[in-house]
């Protein structure tokens, strides 16, 4: 059984998808939002949530106080997942489901600056395409943003791109977490940047 774990939604179940969806356990949570809330990342941000599954990450981050929460996953089973979970929470208001892959999401032009994404790919997923996608990233993130990917522990460390800096590594049991944040000076092209450059167009 998965729950979320604190929160205006805490104790609440969430659906699963069948097949080979992980969802990231109760105790992972717990440990990665308390360090979040306690640096004051979670309360009032925008979050993506990257292979969403059963959008348990992003729906946690939802239920402690995000503003704005996507959940995105390309596999028609979780988007369903996701979809029904939003539903029985109530949380339509702040939670939209993308049905796509990440890194088709990120090609779009991008419409939101995230305060905080959560990356956690399937175990098929290559650390070559996990890298296309955190630099896909880049142009997506709010200054100051805060990027956490969780992979299996056998995993190497992501590949990260200039824009982003790792700040630290947690292991619990079988799983890492990596923290990154933005990098000061760097010339990452932000939502922000691409409308003053088409408002300088007009």
């Amino acid at each position: 059984m998965t729950r979320i774990v604190s929160g205006a939604a805490g104790g609440r179940t969430l659906t699963v998808p069948k097949g080979p969806t992980r969802p990231t356990s109760e105790r992972v949570r717990e440990a990665l939002f308390s360090r979040l809330e306690h640096q004051g990342v979670v309360d009032g941000a925008r979050v993506l949530d990257l292979y969403a599954g059963s959008g348990a990450l992003g729906l946690e981050a939802a239920s402690r106080g995000a503003v704005s929460v996507t959940l995105v996953d390309s596999a028609k089973p979780a988007a369903a997942a996701c979809r029904r979970n939003v539903a029985v929470l109530g949380l339509q208001d702040s939670v939209v489901v993308v049905g796509g892959t990440a890194r088709g999401h990120l090609m779009g032009a991008p419409s939101t600056a995230y305060d905080l994404v959560l990356v956690d790919p399937p175990y098929d997923v290559t650390e070559t395409d996990l890298g296309d996608v955190l630099a896909a990233l880049t142009a997506w993130l709010a200054p100051d943003a805060v990027v956490v990917v969780e992979r299996s522990r056998r995993s190497p460390e992501p590949t990260w791109p200039p824009e982003l800096e790792r700040t630290d590594e947690r292991r619990y049991g079988d799983t890492t977490l990596w923290f990154a944040s933005t990098v000061p000076g760097e010339e990452a092209v932000t939502v922000t940047d691409m409308g003053e450059r088409a408002g300088e167009q007009r």
